[in-house]
């Protein structure tokens, strides 16, 4: 779903710019990420997704602008929330295209029952660079999203525009914005709105020369589900 604090918006694609992690620059060379996050809450795209604290591991492989990344989320305070993401993406300068395919059933859920336990979404997102550092993104869930009271496609969509201001200090402070369409994916009713008003901040504590820790804090207020979160994280 971007390394991802607010649920991740988890097979196939990275959820754009701020949704999900992992996001590969052009180049001629095979590259291969790992990394793991660690938040106190798991919260994406407004919606609190009940794990708790989490542990968030990422594989990416990456060629030429194309990447597949495989992203988890599994809880390290309650035994059953657990999810699994592949995403297939491609970047050229600031655009960006992505599908992903993400499976939220839990530990004591079956991967492969396609039908009921996948959402398949399509990606497209655009960052005007280091001068006008604003990112736009839009995503559209094209399979698996049903309304629960009909079992009819919903088709939702999401919308997020975020933008990075560099501080004194080494923080980058990161205030963002997302709205949703005729989502039912964490309620019985339909919600549409502005889903997450987010600032987060984020630097990296120097451990020694050669290592260092990148952390970061983010409040999340929810207007359409009348929430407030402040996650934590760290990456590594």
């Amino acid at each position: 779903m971007k390394k991802t604090i607010s649920k991740r918006l988890g097979v196939i694609a990275i959820a754009l710019l701020t949704l999900i992690p992992g996001s590969l620059k052009a180049q001629d060379t095979f590259e291969v990420t790992i990394g793991a996050d660690f938040v106190n809450k798991y919260v994406w795209r407004g919606f609190d997704q009940g794990s708790g604290a989490s542990i968030q591991p990422t594989l990416a492989l990456g060629w030429k602008g194309i990447s597949l990344t495989a992203w988890g989320s599994t809880s390290i305070t309650a035994m059953e929330p657990k999810e699994f993401d592949i995403t297939l993406g491609y970047e050229i300068g600031g655009f960006s295209v992505a599908v992903t395919d993400y499976w939220w059933d839990g530990e004591s859920g079956n991967y492969g029952y396609y039908k009921d336990n996948h959402f398949f979404e399509a990606a497209v997102g655009y960052c005007f660079g280091e001068k006008v550092p604003l990112s736009l993104s839009a995503a559209i869930m094209f399979a698996g999203d049903k309304n629960p009271h009909t079992d009819k496609k919903c088709t939702s969509a999401y919308f997020n525009a975020a933008y990075d201001i560099n501080i004194p200090g080494g923080v980058v402070l990161t205030p963002s914005i997302g709205v949703s369409t005729k989502s039912y994916m964490y309620t019985d009713k339909k919600i549409s709105g502005v889903t997450d008003v987010n600032l987060k901040g984020s630097k990296e504590i120097k451990i020694n020369d050669n290592f260092s820790i990148p952390v970061f804090a983010q409040v999340t207020v929810s207007p359409v589900m009348d929430k407030v979160y402040l996650v934590f994280g760290m990456s590594f």
